[in-house]
C-alpha cells in the first residue's frame, strides 16, 4: 500500500514494506521540507545524500560485497516510487542508481570496489555524460575526444543537460576512443571531478520543469582519466555497455511515471472532493467524475504493465524493446493524466504553489530524457520488422 495508490504490487513484501516506510519517513524529513528552497538553489543539498546512504537508501540492488543493500530493483522502484508520491523530481537519485549499475555490471573488479562502497554511502554522486550540443539520441555523433596517451587518457569535449553535472563526483564520460569505428569506437570512462584539471562546470540549467534538480553543462579541456579508469577495461565497448543498460534506466522512468500518474489522481481527488461549485463538490459533477474514471482506468492499465516490467527486471529477463514500450506508454500517459488533472483544478491548477502545477511541468521532460518518445517509438518499430 501507498499514500497515492491502493494497488498492492505482486513483487511487494513485508522486508519492502519495512524498506518504503524508511524512504517514506526519509522523504516526509529530509526530502518534501526541502522543496522550495532545492528549487531556487537548483540542487539538493550534499547532506541529504549522505543521510541517505547512512539509512542504506543508496544502491540498495547492489550486492552487500560491494557496500550496497543487497536487495533487488524493487528496492529501488520502492524509492522511485516514493519520491514520485512526495511530488520529488530534484533527488537525483535515478541516474545516481544508473551510474552504479554501469561499474557493477560493466566494469573491471578493481573499479567496483574503489567506487560502488563510496556511492552506497553518498559521498560520491554519480551522473553520466553522455549527450552534446550536437548529439543527442544519436550517439555515433558524439565528438567528445579520448586519447590514450601513455598510462592516462586525455579527454575533450563537451557535454550537456546532464544530470547531477554540478555535483557529480564521479563521472561516466561517453567518449570516441577511435573516431574511424563508427559505433565500436566509443568507449566509456570513468572520470573523477575533484581536483581534475581542465575540467570544468558550466551553469546549472534553468529548465521548465524540475527545478531542484542540477542539470549542468560540463566542459572538458585535455582532461586526465587514468587508463585503468577505462569501463571495464577494454576499449570500443562503450556502445554495447551503454545499449547493456538502457532496460534498467528506461524501467527506472517508466516506475516514476506510473507513480506520478497515480499521485496526479489522488491530489485531484482530493481537491474535487473539497472543492464546491454550483452547489455541490466538483466530484458530484458527471464531467469531473468522467475525467477521473478514465485518469483511473490509465493509472491501473500502466500500473499492471510497469509491475510486470519490475517483475522481469527482477527476474533478469527484461528487454530493450519492453522497456521501450513501457516508457513510451507511461510518460506519454502521464502527460495526458496530468493535463486532464489539472484542468479540474480550474484557475488554481495554473498556479505553481499547487503540486499539480508543478507536477504538469515536472512531467514534460519524462518524454524526452532516457530516449524520447520518437526514439521508443523507433526501437519497437524495429522490434516489429524483425519478429512481425
Amino acid at each position: 500500500m501507498n499514500e497515492a495508490s491502493t494497488h498492492r504490487s505482486p513483487w511487494m513484501d513485508a522486508d519492502l514494506e519495512m524498506f518504503r516506510e524508511t524512504v517514506r519517513r526519509f522523504v516526509a524529513e529530509e526530502v518534501a521540507p526541502n522543496h522550495e528552497r532545492w528549487a531556487r538553489q537548483q540542487q539538493v543539498d550534499r547532506r541529504a545524500w549522505e543521510k541517505a546512504g547512512e539509512l542504506g537508501l543508496l544502491l540498495a540492488d547492489i550486492p552487500e560485497a560491494y557496500g550496497g543493500g543487497g536487495g533487488s530493483f524493487a528496492h529501488v522502484a520502492v524509492l522511485m516510487e516514493e519520491l514520485a508520491y512526495a511530488g520529488d523530481y530534484a533527488f537525483g537519485v535515478a541516474v545516481h542508481q544508473i551510474t552504479a549499475n554501469y561499474i557493477l555490471h560493466q566494469g573491471t573488479e578493481a573499479q567496483k570496489r574503489k567506487y560502488l562502497p563510496q556511492m552506497a554511502a553518498g559521498k560520491r554522486i554519480g551522473a553520466i555524460a553522455m549527450t552534446e550540443p550536437g548529439a543527442g539520441s544519436d550517439l555515433q555523433g558524439v565528438r567528445t575526444r579520448a586519447r590514450l596517451k601513455g598510462d592516462h587518457y586525455a579527454v575533450d569535449g563537451s557535454k550537456i543537460f546532464i544530470s547531477n553535472g554540478a555535483m557529480a563526483d564521479l563521472v561516466v564520460v561517453v567518449a570516441k576512443t577511435d573516431p574511424e569505428a563508427g559505433s565500436k569506437g566509443v568507449s566509456l570512462l570513468l572520470l573523477e571531478t575533484q581536483g581534475a584539471e581542465g575540467f570544468k562546470v558550466g551553469r546549472i540549467l534553468d529548465k521548465l520543469g524540475q527545478k531542484g534538480a542540477d542539470t549542468s553543462e560540463l566542459f572538458f579541456d585535455n582532461v586526465r582519466v587514468p587508463a585503468d579508469n577505462l569501463l571495464g577495461g577494454v576499449e570500443g565497448r562503450g556502445f554495447y555497455q551503454l545499449m547493456n543498460e538502457l532496460p534498467y534506466e528506461r524501467t527506472l522512468c517508466a516506475v516514476s511515471a506510473i507513480a506520478s500518474t497515480e499521485a496526479a489522481l489522488r491530489m485531484t481527488l482530493d481537491y474535487t472532493r473539497e472543492r464546491h461549485a454550483f452547489g455541490k463538490p466538483l466530484f458530484e459533477l458527471q464531467n469531473t467524475r468522467f475525467k477521473l474514471a478514465e485518469v483511473k482506468t490509465q493509472a491501473t492499465v500502466g500500473r499492471s504493465f510497469v509491475d510486470a516490467c519490475v517483475m522481469r527486471l527482477i527476474e533478469g529477463t527484461m528487454d530493450a524493446d519492453t522497456a521501450a514500450m513501457a516508457k513510451l506508454w507511461t510518460t506519454e500517459t502521464l502527460g495526458k493524466a496530468v493535463d486532464e488533472c489539472l484542468q479540474l483544478f480550474g484557475g488554481y491548477g495554473y498556479m505553481m504553489e499547487y503540486p499539480i502545477a508543478r507536477l504538469y511541468a515536472d512531467a514534460r521532460v519524462q518524454r524526452i530524457y532516457g530516449g524520447t518518445s520518437e526514439i521508443m517509438k523507433e526501437i519497437i518499430a524495429r522490434s516489429l520488422a524483425r519478429n512481425g
